[in-house]
């Protein structure tokens, strides 16, 4: 018999340190915060006339409703709708491109006439792809 280090217990002493380091080992649970997510509802169509689009294509340019507009204009018009319709949606539409300046240029002027129901809308993956 050739001289060497018995290996036959080895399989036991493994499984032995598996479960000792099972058992004593503390998963430490992050408490964090309590937050409460809203839960999101099914999307709905709106109402035409209960809804005001605003797009920032990727050279800044601002459309509300398929017109140019500049800057300055948003308040007036978008107030205006807002008194026609207390109900009023926005739904903003941004290019990847566009800079961060001029989408938080807009939302201040949104701001600015209390228009607090923005929805910020996007494409899907599959619709990008094309």
């Amino acid at each position: 018999m050739a001289p060497g280090v018995p290996t036959s217990s080895l399989g036991d002493i493994v499984f032995l340190l598996l479960i000792f380091f099972m058992a004593t080992t503390i998963f430490k649970h992050e408490e964090g915060l309590s937050i409460n997510l809203p839960r999101a509802e099914s999307s709905r169509k709106q109402k035409t006339e209960n809804l005001a689009n605003i797009w920032v294509d990727s050279r800044g340019r601002i459309a509300i409703n398929d017109k140019l507009v500049q800057m300055g204009d948003i308040k007036g018009l978008i107030g205006k709708r807002l008194e026609q319709n207390p109900a009023l949606f926005i739904s903003f539409k941004a290019d990847s491109r566009v800079k961060y300046e001029i989408m938080n240029a807009v939302m201040e002027e949104l701001k600015a006439i209390n228009a607090i129901r923005v929805v910020f809308s996007s494409d899907s993956e599959s619709q990008q792809q094309r």
